[in-house]
């Protein structure tokens, strides 16, 4: 027999006029698994021990400031005409790509102005951030948007998932694919896929790390991107996130080709942790 249950309050807390939103608790949560982790292996490759904070402080504000223009920019006919939604960011609205390009732009900043090796800076990151859009998605649960197509109960119960989120699923009535799921479960698996390939020694060079985190990231959003409703439009012609997945995806794979063949020399990531012990 089923237990119906409710669908989760959107609102964590309220405090009079103040609202404290489940997607802003959630977002913050992964932010600091993300920083504690890179911060533990920056601190065995021998980095000083705020490093990872320092550059998160401009990373994150940054990355936050790119997320929602990068969705603004793609929604522009529909904050035209209602600006006082463009920083309304607790009602979701967030690109993880544009995100990502605005966050990455400030790691190449820092590394510059730190005077630190880009690549092994972005290996330290990438499967910290991977966890960090794991966990972050569940955001997406709450606020129940980054769903797909409409599906029978029947079919989220033969994927053996819990009542709270097939219910979480139930929207006005309809039941839809939990793709925030597929996604998250996809980059945790990244997760613990990239912390095992860059623990081999000799196996991924410096950079690779990063790399194998586009190649794998990418991969996954393509196909998860085809199944949801709520996608950014080129036109009518293509997902924005679909052709910019097929992009990454596409260049990582000839650049970790390209870097292997034209510069074999490379110091694998296991060897950087070595030099900078001694």
């Amino acid at each position: 027999m089923n237990v119906l249950l409710s669908v989760i309050d959107p609102v964590a807390i309220s405090i009079g006029p103040i609202k404290i939103y489940w997607y802003g608790i959630i977002i913050a949560l992964a932010m600091l698994i993300g920083i504690s982790l890179a911060t533990k292996e920056a601190q065995k490759l021998g980095l000083e021990e705020d490093t990872m904070v320092d550059m998160a402080l401009w990373a994150i504000p940054i990355g936050f400031i790119g997320a929602r223009l990068y969705y603004v920019l793609f929604k522009w006919n529909y904050y035209i005409q209602n600006p006082s939604e463009i920083i309304a960011i607790w009602n979701g609205g967030i690109a993880i790509y544009g995100g990502l390009i605005a966050g990455g732009l400030a790691v190449y900043w820092f590394a510059r102005r730190k005077k630190m090796t880009l690549t092994l800076l972005l290996d330290i990151l990438a499967p910290s951030v991977l966890l960090a859009q794991s966990i972050g998605r569940w955001g997406n649960f709450i606020n129940q948007e980054a769903h797909g197509g409409a599906v029978s109960r029947q079919f989220l119960e033969t994927l053996y998932l819990p009542e709270f989120i097939i219910e979480q699923m139930n929207i006005n009535g309809t039941y839809y694919h939990p793709t925030f799921l597929y996604e998250s479960l996809w980059s945790l698996l990244g997760f613990i896929l990239l912390i095992i390939l860059r623990n081999q020694k000799g196996l991924l060079r410096r950079g690779e790390v990063a790399l194998s985190y586009v190649i794998w990231y990418s991969f996954g959003r393509f196909f998860i991107e085809g199944m949801r409703t709520d996608s950014l439009w080129i036109g009518d012609i293509m997902r924005v996130s679909q052709m910019l997945s097929l992009v990454l995806f596409i260049s990582a794979i000839i650049l970790l080709v390209y870097r292997r063949r034209d510069y074999p020399s490379k110091p694998f990531y296991s060897e950087s942790l070595k030099l900078s012990k001694k």
